[in-house]
Parts: structure tokens; C-alpha cells; sequence
């Protein structure tokens, strides 16, 4: 497995481009990530009484991270969080109550927080040539969700307390999350085998 932090992702090879098609290509792709994001994040199941349900926010940010880079990545996590920091109705429950930045101030603020430092990391991984592995792209998936958690855990603990903190952002996702992430880690590396036998 190489580890150089200059092999191309995903995006990069499904839609290669130079000069201003390039530009256009990432604009293009930045806007269909926030797309998806906020769509994600409107699929969602409650778990009374945590105050965050469970979406599929965590398997687009995985997907986008490891597909987009660590840059273009980070451009469209913080585009989303820009958009819905200005009041639009993107996050999984901002539409209910408090909205922008007191809706991110909320409950779900501190995993927020963990999509941005989630998809740096998923975009890094992809430049190492993880995406292309199962097995590698697993783990690098597995320490993306930590990334999530911590912050996310840290901020309820803040709110609330350590034991509702454990009790309402940890145990109810456990399952979810796997399921998420095993999808993801099969995903981006069975399209990488679709391009090069396309290419083959």
C-alpha cells in the first residue's frame, strides 16, 4: 500500500478537468455535496429522549470525505455548515425550533464540529491510497467516527452530563454507524475497481 499523500481520489478520476473546466468541476461538486449532506441529514429516525437522531449525515460525510479529498472535502463540509449557519433549514432537526448558530450551538453542535475534522481526515486517508483497500478504508472509516464522537460527546457532556452524554450520543448509534460505515468502505473501493476496469 502506498504511502504517498499524492494519489488521486476519486472525484479526481471520474471527472477529470484542467483549466477553467476544472473550476467549474469543483464548484459543480461542492454544491452536490452540500446537496447530499442536507438530504442525508433529513433521513432520519429519533431516539427519544436523546436530542440527536440517528441520519445518514454520518455515512454522506464519510462518502464525501473519502471521495472528495482533503481539501475539496473540507470546502464542501464548511460550505454546509456556512449555509446552515445563516439559518437554512440543512441540519436533521433545524426545521423543529432553534435554527443557524443556535441550532449549532444545540445538542448536535459538537458532532458538527466532528463531520468538519471527520472529512479532513476521510480525504487525507483517500490521498494515502486507502479508498482503494476494504480493509483500509475501513479503519481509516473507524477512526473518522472517533473524530465525530469525541467532539460530539465532549459537547453533551458540557450540556448535560457524562452519563446522558454516553447514554443519548453514543449507545443508540453504535449499530447505525457500523452498518454506515461497512456500506461506505465497500462502496468507494468497488467504484475505484468499476474505473479501472472501465479504463482497462
Amino acid at each position: 500500500m502506498s504511502t504517498a499523500v499524492s494519489n488521486s481520489v476519486l472525484s479526481e478520476e471520474l471527472w477529470s478537468a484542467e483549466g477553467t473546466a476544472l473550476w467549474v468541476k469543483r464548484i459543480v461538486l461542492v454544491v452536490l455535496g452540500i446537496a447530499a449532506l442536507a438530504i442525508s441529514a433529513k433521513i432520519k429516525v429519533p431516539i427519544p429522549p436523546s436530542p440527536v437522531p440517528v441520519t445518514l449525515g454520518t455515512f454522506a460525510v464519510l462518502t464525501i470525505g473519502t471521495a472528495y479529498g482533503p481539501r475539496m472535502g473540507l470546502a464542501t463540509i464548511v460550505g454546509y455548515m456556512l449555509i446552515g449557519a445563516l439559518g437554512f433549514d440543512v441540519f436533521a432537526n433545524s426545521a423543529s425550533g432553534a435554527t443557524g448558530i443556535e441550532y449549532m450551538m444545540g445538542g448536535t453542535g459538537g458532532y458538527l464540529l466532528g463531520f468538519v475534522l471527520a472529512t479532513f481526515a476521510l480525504g487525507y486517508a483517500a490521498r494515502r491510497g486507502w479508498d482503494r483497500n476494504v480493509v483500509m478504508l475501513a479503519i481509516a472509516m473507524f477512526v473518522g467516527n472517533i473524530i465525530i464522537y469525541i467532539p460530539g460527546v465532549l459537547w453533551l457532556a458540557h450540556l448535560y452530563t457524562w452519563e446522558n452524554a454516553f447514554a443519548w450520543g453514543v449507545t443508540p448509534f453504535l449499530i447505525g454507524d457500523a452498518m454506515k460505515l461497512v456500506l461506505a468502505a465497500l462502496i468507494v473501493p468497488a467504484v475505484w475497481k468499476f474505473v479501472g476496469k472501465a479504463r482497462g
